[in-house]
Formats: structure tokens, sequence, C-alpha cells
């Protein structure tokens, strides 16, 4: 008898937790949450949730409310769905007692101040002696190491971004606004049976191009522009990720230049990953190839981050010793250079990779310009 991924997902989490000396972890986290159960739910504000797990080394709970309880108890069969109406401190308070939990994580990440604040207050005041412990990327360790089913998934996820990304680009010409292209990317995706958007497209045209995370508005697209195109799809659960820079008309040769140059930094960096090495590395075998020739300076932010349930997760490829981390064999994360010049506009490229012993295995199969 095959054991659920979910089971098996618990058992690496409460070995996690022994070794933390932890009795309890309470997991907010939306990502973490389905990962852990695959409860699907979302949470939309930051102010409300539509559930809590509470794992120990015996028990496997999934607080929420009425509106969610049919959908937890179909999704989260592994759990002990519970469901309150006086807020989470209803339920956590006797359970606290009755499974002797004393030492209580909790994802410090995913708590604002005034909802721990609440806690602590109802549980003392309900006369639980607990030890609040913040803690800090348990799940989303475990998440970095995909499976193959994972990995499959995201496979679909941007496949189908491709094909959208190459019938926009097709489509695209003067007269436009960024805002009716992002439309009908999204339109696309979605008649493409995406389950939803890993994220809000970013359709960046001109000097706009130049703002790496660009909102798409009434700009109209000119002859000539650079247009930097970033979408994905979700798939079961997990994101694709996948930029391209594209001109309205033919190019000139500035764009050329930028466009060779950020292709062959990200070329260097694919080419060169492996298992072991540690994120910082990575990170410089694309920047240094930049840097050389004048514009280091026009590559502001990390040459990538982790893919899956969430689009950008661990692990993060970024340029800093102080958040440098090894990569590990298994992950899947983007590769994406890019040069941005405020009177000109900018370049990006963006591919997804999965990380393996000795190589990166490019999981992006579209193309590039030619000129």
């Amino acid at each position: 008898m095959m054991t659920s991924p979910w089971l098996m997902r618990l058992t690496q989490l409460r070995e996690l937790l022994g070794e933390k000396e932890v009795d309890a972890l309470i997991v907010a986290g939306p990502e973490n949450r389905r990962f852990l159960s695959g409860f699907s739910a979302k949470d939309e504000l930051l102010t409300e949730s539509s559930g809590y797990l509470l794992i120990s080394q015996g028990a496997a709970l999934l607080f929420t409310d009425f509106r969610y309880q049919q959908w937890a108890a179909q999704e989260a069969q592994d759990f002990d769905v519970r469901v309150y109406q006086g807020g989470l401190a209803t339920l956590l308070t006797p359970l606290l007692k009755d499974l002797g939990l004393r030492r209580l994580g909790f994802e410090s990440a995913y708590f604002t101040y005034r909802q721990y604040e609440r806690l602590v207050k109802d549980t003392a005041a309900a006369g639980a002696e607990v030890d609040w412990l913040p803690q800090e990327g348990l799940v989303e360790g475990l998440r970095e190491v995909k499976t193959t089913e994972e990995v499959a998934a995201m496979r679909r996820a941007l496949q189908l971004t491709e094909a959208v990304c190459q019938e926009v680009a097709a489509s695209l010409r003067p007269g436009l606004t960024e805002g009716q292209v992002a439309w009908d990317i999204e339109r696309r995706l979605r008649e493409g049976e995406a389950e939803g958007l890993a994220f809000s497209p970013i359709v960046a045209s001109g000097k706009n191009s130049a703002r790496p995370h660009h909102q798409p508005g009434d700009t109209v697209l000119q002859p000539g522009d650079p247009v930097i195109l970033d979408l994905g799809a979700r798939v079961a659960g997990y994101c694709a990720d996948l930029t391209r820079t594209f001109t309205v008309g033919p190019p000139d040769d500035r764009f050329r230049e930028i466009y060779g140059l950020v292709k062959e930094a990200q070329s260097r960096a694919e080419k060169g990953l492996k298992a072991g090495m540690m994120s910082d590395a990575a990170d410089a075998l694309a920047r240094e190839v930049i840097a050389a020739r004048g514009y280091g300076e026009a590559f502001g932010h990390s040459l990538g981050h982790g893919v899956g349930l969430a689009v950008h997760e661990a692990p993060s490829l970024s340029p800093y010793k102080d958040r440098a981390s090894p990569l590990k064999a298994g992950s899947v994360f983007t590769v994406e250079p890019g040069i941005y010049l405020p009177d000109w506009g900018g370049v990006r490229l963006e591919n997804m990779a999965l990380l393996h012993q000795d190589r990166a295995e490019v999981l992006t199969s579209l193309g590039y310009l030619e000129f």
C-alpha cells in the first residue's frame, strides 16, 4: 500500500520538530498548509485565514470555519478537521491541555503581530501554559526539493505559459496598450485551462521596461519599443514563471547589444550551475558577464528564485553572502538576468531550471529572438 505524500511530509516535519525540541507547530502559510495537508484554499487577505494546521508527534489537525468545512474535509483526508466559530484560540486552548503541548512553535512569517498577541492573550486567559516559539523556514525547507510529480505539474504549467507567450508576442503591434496585452495574456492562460495565474502578468513597454515589476496600464506600444512580457500559469497548484523581451517592429542596435549580453549572461549561469554551489556564487555567474561590459549597476535584482506552490520561494539566488545557502539537487528555480536603463528601457530573459547533482536542466523550451 502506497503512503500518501501528505503522510510522508508529516513524517519529515515531525523529525524536524523533534530536532528543534518543539512539541507542535501551528502552520499558517497557505502554501505550507497545502503542501502538508492538500487543502488548497487560499488566503485572500492578510487579516483573514481559511485555516490553520496543528501538527504534533501524535496529532494532525486542521482548524477552519464553516465556509471551508466541506472543502477541507474532502481534500485533507489525513487530518482531523475542526470548525471554530469564535476564532482559533477557542479550539486551540483545550487541545493544548488535552495533548500536553507546552512548547508551541508558530510560523512567524505568517502571523501578524495582532494575531500573535491575541492568541497569547486568549490562551493564557484560558489557563494554558505555553511557551511560544517562533519558527521560520521549516516547511519551506521541505518544499525546496521537488518530487517527480511536482516537477511534472510545473512542466505542464510552463508548457501552457510558453504557448501563450508565443501567441501574445505574435500579436504585439503599435497602438495596443500594456493593459490590453496583459488582459490578452490572462484570458489565454485561463482559456488554456490554467487553474489560475501564478501572478499578475507584467507587460512593460518603452521606458517602462526599465521597471522590473512594472504594472501594466494605459501606455501605448510604440514602434521600436522594447516590451517585456513576464507571465505564468498555475496548474495543479504549481506555478510557472517565464519572461521574454520583444520589440514592436525591428530592433535597433542598442536593443541587439543589450539583448545579446543578457542572453550570454543567462547561458553562462545555466551552464555553470550545480548542486552544492552557494547561491551567491550562482548569481555571480551571470553578474560577472554583465558587470564586465559596464552594466553591473543596471542589474539590480537577484539572478533567480525558487518556484513551486508559490511563484517566489526558496532558494533565492541572491548576490548577498549573508543570505547565501547551498543549492540543493531537486530544487526548481528561475534564471533571469536583466539590464534596466531608465533613459531607454530594459531587457530580461527568464527560464526555469531543475537542478541535478552536476548540472541544471533548463525546463523552458521557448527560444529567443534571432538577429
